[in-house]
């Protein structure tokens, strides 16, 4: 088994490439049939903020070990470039963090004092989980503290937790096989009733049905909420956990937001496949963007 660190920096590139692939179906012209053919875009692949927020949650866990909140929160807020695509509640809660607010009380002011449900707490997660591969009580305790930093509502933090637990399980899972329905088992436990909770248990139930099935009934992330994109992307990773083109492709393939689907699906598959085979193939990390100089 390798070493967690390097466990967790596969499941980065995992997320980045899934991003900025994903990002690509954004821009006219695109053609879908084309990447279901094995035919993706030329590069390079910009990503987006799921990357740059994902690369501080991966250099805090090399660094540390854990998640610090206040340090996570202060690179978060000095690190954000809004150009690449954050939302509009996200850029103002890290605008007030930077200008000096107690994230604590950032986060909790918006949507009118529950705080955010939206899935940016799961898409940058990944890594988190990878890295505490084979123990899944450290990487949803992390995963919810790395969640409060900018998404207080209950939703998003069993997204990211959810998440997490997924990358784990599928990190601790290398060199054996692992049935589609054990990754959403292993989540099963940390799942607390709620719209997120029930996405989860329902995809469990359309294992096996077609990639537009799961994510008509599933969504699809459109909503860019927790509850709207984790259940299918536990889903798309569940089916695809040893064929990561596979798996992005599925993303594309399901529309909606899906550089993010396409990061956290990526992120999960990439903590059990790795790099080339039948994971990350070569060509698609080279036509990534290069990920931040602060990361290496």
């Amino acid at each position: 088994m390798p070493l967690p660190i390097d466990i967790a920096r596969d499941s980065l590139e995992g997320l980045s490439v899934g991003d900025a692939l994903g990002a690509q179906f954004f821009v006219p012209g695109r053609s879908v049939p084309d990447l279901l053919a094995g035919k993706p875009p030329t590069g390079p692949w910009e990503w987006t903020d799921d990357t740059e927020m994902a690369c501080s949650v991966y250099t805090e866990i090399r660094d540390h070990g854990h998640i610090d909140r206040d340090r996570l929160a202060d690179l978060f807020a000095r690190r954000c470039e809004p150009y690449r695509g954050y939302g509009g509640g996200t850029v103002v809660v890290l605008h007030r963090i930077r200008d000096g607010q107690p994230w604590a009380e950032a986060a909790a002011a918006g949507f009118g004092g529950v705080g955010s449900w939206g899935n940016g707490a799961a898409m940058r997660v990944a890594p988190l989980g990878a890295y505490f591969a084979g123990e899944p009580d450290r990487a949803a305790a992390h995963a919810a503290s790395s969640a409060e930093v900018t998404h207080r509502h209950p939703e998003a933090i069993i997204g990211a937790m959810a998440v997490a637990v997924a990358a784990s399980h599928a990190a601790g899972s290398r060199g054996r096989r692992c049935a589609p329905a054990e990754l959403l088992d292993a989540v099963e436990p940390y799942l607390i009733d709620g719209r997120t909770a029930a996405g989860i248990r329902r995809a469990r139930a359309l294992l096996g049905r077609p990639v537009a099935e799961a994510a008509y009934e599933l969504g699809n992330g459109a909503q860019v909420s927790a509850q709207d994109t984790v259940p299918f992307t536990l889903w798309a990773a569940a089916t695809f956990l040893d064929d990561y083109p596979g798996a992005i492709t599925a993303c594309v393939e399901a529309g909606g937001d899906a550089d993010t689907t396409a990061a956290i699906v990526g992120g999960i598959v990439a903590a059990r496949t790795g790099i080339g085979a039948r994971g990350v193939p070569e060509a698609w990390l080279a036509a990534r963007e290069a990920l931040p100089a602060w990361v290496e």
